[in-house]
């Protein structure tokens, strides 16, 4: 199994919209061979960690494994889907983490 942290920065103001489009897609996903988890989540305001982002997205995600992985990221409907969002987003960071 393999984790799969994606932090999406969005050009401001898009958050919602970006969400509504990410949201049709979640389904799907899930029913991809190997997902385990798969969902956005935003920044909660509290004083413990860092102040929240409101242009910030971060997608946590479980697969069974890299190839896994690989084919979603491969998978039709994600280009779709970045076809569409494209203009929403301003920078990507993924990070690949097993368990340790």
């Amino acid at each position: 199994m393999i984790h799969v942290i994606a932090t999406i920065e969005l050009v401001e103001g898009n958050r919602e919209a970006f969400l509504a489009e990410f949201r049709r897609i979640i389904r799907i996903v899930r029913d991809e061979d190997g997902c385990i988890e798969y969902g956005p989540a935003i920044d909660v305001e509290t004083e413990v960690g860092q102040p929240p982002r409101p242009d910030v997205v971060t997608v946590i995600e479980k697969w069974a494994s890299v190839p896994a992985l690989e084919a979603h990221l491969k998978a039709p409907h994600m280009a779709k889907y970045r076809a569409i969002v494209k203009d929403m987003v301003a920078g990507i960071k993924i990070q690949v983490l097993k368990p340790a």
